[in-house]
């Protein structure tokens, strides 16, 4: 998720565990806590661009590093805040659960969170929330900003804590919901067009969970679509792209293609772009699908000019976003 979800949910949890010993303070160390993880982005500092995607939501992000995190806080937490009274259980519940939920919640977008690092390089990917939601973020946003301005003995510090907590859990739910909708329609798809697939995926567009972006693997490449939970036909309209694997051949000994095939895990195809050759990975949508008929990828990595590659993931995600196309994306999300 994005910084401001972490940081607006930590401080609600940090109020729920311990407003009460802490005060406001609990909603400041709540948003440090939540973004602990988070910490992994020094590595780009000093690590090359790819093998910085596979260190992002790597270790900081494994349930072993939540385990030894959590009461090497608590420890200097008892000891820096001795007039809040809690005991060591109750700073490792504070820390431990703050961690624990960055980065279970992280695994709801596409990028992957490594749940299992160092023993297994496996990304946890649940694609059911796009990296930025504002209908998961205003809650506790909204929460924040009341109990900042609400007195530490208020009543309504509590209503406002619990109903954010509670009303962002049932959005996580809603898109479980809504996933599983789209798959529906993705399965009537491949067998009303008779097309074999060995997998695929479903996964938000941006901003919302209402549209979502379908990728399915065939033998030569990947049948591309989008699904609006408002649709009314049964099936969806899918394009065909080809993994071109060949254009890959020459550059088969760079470091970097092996880790971005590992990053990718596996969704990916190659294309020429003017005089080089480009890596897409299919799995964070493209610049635009929904109306483009020769689309981008957003997330692409330029095998023949690697200096040139700077930020990558995100790069172009609202390119060329007027007027117009909003109001396009918009009636898409509509079903229209």
């Amino acid at each position: 998720m994005d910084t401001l979800t972490h940081i607006v949910l930590g401080a609600c949890i940090g109020e729920a565990i311990a407003g009460k010993q802490l005060g406001k303070k609990a909603l400041f160390l709540g948003a440090f806590a939540q973004s602990i993880p988070d910490l992994d982005f020094v590595a780009s500092f000093f690590l090359p661009l790819t093998n910085d995607l596979l260190a992002h939501r790597g270790f900081t992000h494994s349930f072993l590093f939540v385990a030894l995190i959590a009461p090497l806080l608590a420890f200097a937490s008892r000891r820096i805040f001795r007039a809040a009274h809690m005991s060591m259980g109750h700073w490792m519940l504070f820390w431990g659960l703050q961690v624990f939920i960055h980065v279970f919640i992280d695994a709801f977008n596409a990028y992957g969170t490594g749940w299992f690092e160092p023993f297994s390089h496996y990304r946890v990917s649940f694609n059911t929330m796009f990296v930025a939601d504002p209908l998961f973020t205003i809650w506790p946003l909204a929460a924040f900003i009341a109990l900042l301005a609400l007195g530490k003995t208020s009543i309504r510090r509590k209503t406002w804590t619990r109903a954010a907590l509670l009303l962002s859990g049932l959005y996580l739910l809603l898109g479980i919901g809504l996933k599983q909708h789209v798959e529906h329609a993705l399965n009537s798809t491949l067998t009303a067009k008779k097309i074999t697939s060995q997998r695929h995926f479903s996964t938000p567009t941006p901003l919302n969970n209402m549209l979502w972006y379908v990728v399915a693997e065939s033998d030569s490449g990947f049948y591309i679509g989008y699904r609006s939970v408002f649709d009314s036909k049964g099936t969806m309209d899918m394009h065909h792209v080809n993994r071109n694997e060949q254009l890959l051949a020459p550059m088969q000994d760079q470091p970097e293609l092996g880790l971005l095939k590992r990053f990718s895990q596996g969704y990916y195809t190659a294309r020429h772009w003017h005089d080089t050759v480009i890596f897409n990975d299919l799995r964070f949508g493209e610049i635009r699908g929904w109306a483009d008929t020769m689309p981008r990828c957003v997330f692409y990595y330029d095998l023949s000019y690697p200096d040139d590659n700077k930020l990558i993931v995100q790069r172009g995600r609202f390119a060329n976003w007027d007027a117009a196309a909003l109001k396009a994306f918009v009636r898409r999300i509509g079903g229209i």
